[in-house]
């Protein structure tokens, strides 16, 4: 499975950006999907995840109410739709992939495929 983000860019606080991570493989939709972030000198970060058919998600606490996970089982592509955009956001995104039929997990040890990363940069 290979994965492609893209959407990542410059934006003022208080913006917008909307994420895209497309699929290789037929397997797309048995997959659980998940973003990460990290900034320059931290750790990589949960930001949000969703359960293969959608129906289930979660988000990192900084993210609540600001950011929206979805995805598109028929097109194999999961989003990360951005708003009300901090400069605290400013990160690498990486979208990543959990191959195994369980519940949907947050740790980043437990994803089995990873995209290269889309770079946000939100300015005050």
């Amino acid at each position: 499975v290979q994965l492609q983000a893209s959407g990542g860019g410059l934006v003022q606080a208080g913006g917008s950006l909307r994420l895209s991570c497309a699929a290789s493989g037929r397997t797309f939709s048995t997959y659980n999907m998940a973003w990460f972030r990290q900034a320059p000198g931290k750790e990589r970060d949960f930001v949000a995840g969703i359960q293969w058919s959608g129906g289930y998600t979660r988000y990192g606490d900084s993210v609540k109410g600001r950011f929206t996970i979805s995805r598109d089982n028929a097109k194999n592509t999961v989003y990360l739709q951005m708003n009300s955009l901090k400069p605290d956001d400013t990160a690498v995104y990486y979208c990543a992939a959990d191959a195994s039929v369980r519940a949907l997990v947050i740790n980043k040890l437990a994803m089995d495929y990873w995209g290269k990363g889309t770079l946000v940069t939100v300015s005050s």
